[in-house]
């Protein structure tokens, strides 16, 4: 569908990449990865049309069409959220635009009759059309998509003026789902999704009959739609026909392996260096040297693109919890007119790590902030234990920065025991390395600022974290980071976030935010995901309300469905799991025969080589057809759980 060949591009001098050489078939669905800066925007821009590369060339086919969401702010404005969705049906509007015209020109007094009969079959011909396009159900689709998206029917006729950022970039994205394009390219696409038009967003792409090219940093997102993923990386672009976790198992085997080669290179450097310096003025040593001197000139060293060295952050140690460092009773806020809290009540406890969810707009940043202290209730209390102290983190706090102080001085003025390179290491950590380091706040972007201000709250003695979309703005490594010290965080945590991934493992507690109300779940994420939607799945006779089904009930659904789900997916988890070890077996066997194939006894013998080749050949080809299967299967697996997921 599309080909690329021989791309370069770079900066400055500086390129991002060199003759990349790639094909993006119908039936793609690809995770573009990278560290920052190694050109996965640029990439995207170049496919889309809207920037040009230094070498080489893209080729479409003719007539394909591609949709693509770009990562910064879009401005669109006037008309409404459902006018701008419906302007990206172009078939629709020109079928419409035509039909207009011909039914002006039928209502003219002076037509000729010959002209009307014309006028009718092209009447005739668009009304066919109308039928075979899918055209009267283009409405329906604009209203479910921008519903998924997460807005109100009665925002779909607002004017698209009244919508921040966030939203606008909705909009823009429901004009790419319902534009029926042959590529989409979305570059993260999650920043300004809550976690329910998320999980709506998976499942739209997921059964989307295009090709998929996605730059994200959501692993839970990347993981469910993705089934490629292609690298930047030392100005090479590598594809890898599997999905992501795949990708990062064989990611770290390959870093190893170069680490280990590397070693030995620098090895074979250092002994040739020193026998060309202990020879180098004696003549019978001349042509030896000589010939070292030229190794070393030809030699291309091994180049390991940024080594990542574990670093292991830890927050300060925060004083010791109240065993109910904070209560919320009877919390009730409103804008204006605008109700958004209504008798909201819940008790935090200590070690409790909560994740507050529900679609944008619901309160969840507002009961942080009245937690936080920064906003007051209309009515009710929020008791905060004496021996509670909060520590609170949004994209405002970022913004209120010291513009004058660079980034280091920004961390070294908080009150904490970590010595200058412990600091440097935070630093670079949240990716301000070098002299990054000594950035004025005032000239970072908003997403550096965001980095710092969280970098800046590692540092402080508190117990209790309040954090409002932390990730936002962090690569999977920076992620990692900040994830393994919430795990080891002593104190409490209270997060707002629809990264699924990032707080699987320390969120215990689910406060959802619904109606203007809230509702607890004892459980972890991944506990809430899959009871909220049980319990919106159940179906139940008009008459019955949900609230009259007793626990009991709901345990032999549950107990029912799980009993449903064993019995459809028990042969396709056997063939998987025996896949897989197959898949393994041959994965160790091409190993074996690649390392075969560097060895001087193989490589020298031609006989030898040819049989290792053969076998290395139908080896791989066994393995693709293996992965194939496994990924079909895998597929089927995931489609049947999340129908039986209790």
């Amino acid at each position: 569908m599309i080909s690329v060949r021989d791309l370069s591009i770079g900066f400055g001098g500086n390129p991002l990449f060199e003759n990349a050489n790639f094909k993006i078939e119908r039936d793609d669905k690809i995770a573009l990865v990278g560290s920052n800066g190694a050109g996965k925007t640029t990439l995207l821009r170049i496919i889309a049309g809207e920037e040009e590369p230094d070498e080489g060339e893209i080729q479409k086919q003719k007539g394909i069409s591609v949709g693509y969401l770009p990562q910064e702010f879009l401005e669109l404005k006037g008309g409404t959220v459902f006018d701008e969705v419906k302007s990206a049906l172009k078939l629709h509007n020109e079928l419409e635009a035509a039909e207009n015209i011909i039914q002006e020109r039928l209502s003219s007094e002076k037509i000729s009759r010959s002209e009307k009969e014309k006028l009718l079959r092209e009447l005739g011909e668009i009304q066919h059309r109308k039928e075979i396009s899918d055209y009267y159900s283009a409405e329906a689709k604009i209203k479910r998509t921008l519903t998924g998206l997460g807005f109100a029917e009665k925002d779909f006729y607002r004017s698209i003026d009244e919508f921040s950022g966030g939203w606008k970039m909705r909009v823009h994205l429901a004009k790419i789902l319902v534009a029926e394009n042959d590529l989409i390219m979305l570059d993260e696409p999650t920043n300004h999704l809550d976690l329910f038009s998320l999980r709506w967003l998976i499942s739209f792409l997921e059964n989307f009959k295009g090709a998929l090219l996605i730059v994200s940093h959501d692993r839970y997102f990347i993981e469910r739609i993705t089934n490629k993923t292609f690298e930047i990386s030392n100005r090479k672009i590598n594809a890898f026909p599997g999905k992501f976790p795949d990708y990062l198992k064989f990611k770290k085997e390959r870093e190893e392996q170069l680490l280990s080669l590397k070693k030995n290179q620098e090895k074979k450097i250092r002994e040739t260096q020193k026998f060309i310096e202990r020879f180098r003025y004696k003549a019978t040593k001349a042509k030896q040297v000589q010939s070292r001197i030229k190794f070393l000139e030809k030699l291309e060293k091994i180049e390991i693109e940024n080594a990542e060295r574990e670093i292991k952050i830890k927050f300060n140690e925060p004083p010791r919890l109240p065993a109910i460092p904070l209560e919320v009773k009877n919390v009730y806020k409103s804008y204006g007119e605008l109700k958004v809290l209504e008798d909201v009540s819940f008790t935090l406890e200590r070690g409790d790590k909560m994740a507050f969810v529900g679609v944008n707009g619901a309160g969840k940043s507002t009961l942080a902030k009245i937690i936080s202290g920064k906003l007051f209730p209309d009515k009710g209390k929020v008791i905060v234990h004496e021996m509670t102290k909060v520590g609170y983190y949004s994209q405002e706090v970022a913004d209120n920065l010291d513009m004058n102080a660079d980034a280091l001085d920004t961390l070294m003025r908080e009150e904490h025991d970590y010595t200058l390179a412990q600091i440097r290491s935070i630093l670079g950590a949240f990716l301000f390395s070098d002299d990054d380091a000594f950035k004025k706040v005032s000239v970072l972007s908003g997403g550096e600022k965001s980095r710092l201000a969280l970098a800046r709250l590692l540092l402080q003695k508190t117990n209790l974290l309040v954090l409002d979309e932390p990730t936002n703005h962090l690569d999977y490594a920076s992620k990692e980071v900040l994830q393994k010290a919430l795990i080891d965080f002593q104190g409490s945590v209270i997060l707002i976030s629809h990264d699924v991934d990032f707080m699987k493992p320390f969120i215990n507690k689910v406060l959802l935010f619904e109606n203007k109300r809230v509702k607890l779940f004892h459980g972890g994420i991944e506990y809430f995901l899959k009871k909220f939607s049980f319990e919106n799945a159940i179906s139940k006779p008009a008459h019955e309300n949900k609230n009259e089904l007793s626990r009991k009930e709901l345990k032999r659904r549950e107990a029912e469905l799980r009993q449903k789900k064993f019995r459809a997916t028990k042969n396709l988890k056997e063939r998987i799991e025996k896949l897989e070890n197959e898949i393994e077996t041959l994965e160790e066997k091409i190993a074996f025969l690649q390392n075969e194939m560097t060895k001087e006894e193989v490589y020298s013998n031609p006989q030898k080589m040819k049989e290792v080749q053969t076998n290395f050949k139908n080896s791989k080809e066994t393995l693709n057809a293996a992965l194939t299967e496994w990924t079909e299967l895998s597929e089927q697996l995931e489609k049947i759980e999340k129908e039986f997921d209790v």
